[in-house]
């Protein structure tokens, strides 16, 4: 069965093709896989395109679009029309194919998966790492070892980067930890690790943040200075695991 989709203008320099606004796994890998898809069209006056949980947005010039396109073709459709078209024919193609994943690139905490690479990610749940794990402890009603458990057991999928460089939107944690934000932003330590509704992600800088901080991790997600300045990508696996005050200190120096 075909699946549905929209496509909508952002302004008029952007356009958005929408496969189904919730978070769904299947739904962010064919995301995923038009990405590639789009960037091998090698469309005309593109100048960024953002995959987030379920759609795929293109950031381009209209001047550029029309100079670009086919002569007359994209005076008539416009550049809206133009990047419109390219984008239906794009997701026909994605609809019934296999899913895609990102490139694998060299990490030595990284591991090859079937479904992109796995990134362990150690984190210290430990005092004031964790200040908030007290309130899972209240309002779920288990004891530390279980939320610690039920927290490193899964391997995330990165649905997207965003809010922050480098931001991992990973999901989705087990029911058991779904988790209310603050009712205010508070300030959030860079390497925060929170969890909001059923998602679960990583502060990579200092930060106001809403979501429930039950643990820090020692490890840099975001280096401007580095080759490769986000650490995960779209697509990539991560898997916490817990350290101790002093196992987090090691890893600092």
């Amino acid at each position: 069965m075909e699946q549905s989709f929209s496509i909508f203008p952002l302004g008029d320099s952007a356009i958005t093709i929408d496969l189904g606004n919730h978070i769904d796994e299947q739904l962010n890998r064919k995301a995923l896989a038009l990405l590639d898809r789009v960037q091998a069209l090698g469309l005309p006056g593109v100048k960024d395109i953002i995959v987030a949980y379920s759609s795929v947005t293109v950031l381009y010039d209209p001047v550029s679009v029309i100079q670009g396109g086919p002569v007359g073709t994209t005076c008539r459709e416009g550049a809206f029309g133009y990047m419109k078209k390219r984008l239906e024919g794009a997701w026909q193609k994605v609809a019934s194919g296999p899913d895609g994943v990102g490139e694998k690139n060299g990490d030595p905490l990284r591991e090859s998966s079937g479904n992109g690479h796995v990134t362990r990610i150690p984190v210290c749940y430990e005092g004031e790492y964790g200040p908030d794990l007290d309130l899972f402890i209240r309002e779920k009603g288990l004891p530390r070892e279980d939320i610690i458990r039920l927290h490193t057991s899964p391997a995330y999928l990165v649905y997207m980067i965003g809010f922050l460089p480098g931001f991992p939107y990973l999901g989705k944690v087990d029911p058991g930890l779904e988790m209310h934000r603050k009712e205010r932003p508070v300030p959030v330590s860079a390497g925060g690790v929170g969890i909001a509704g059923n998602q679960t992600g990583i502060y990579p800088l200092n930060s106001p943040g809403g979501w429930q901080i039950i643990g820090r991790t020692p490890l840099k997600l975001f280096d401007p200075y580095s080759a490769t300045p986000v650490r995960l990508k779209i697509g990539d696996r991560v898997q916490f695991f817990s350290v101790t005050k002093q196992e987090f200190q090691d890893y600092v120096r």
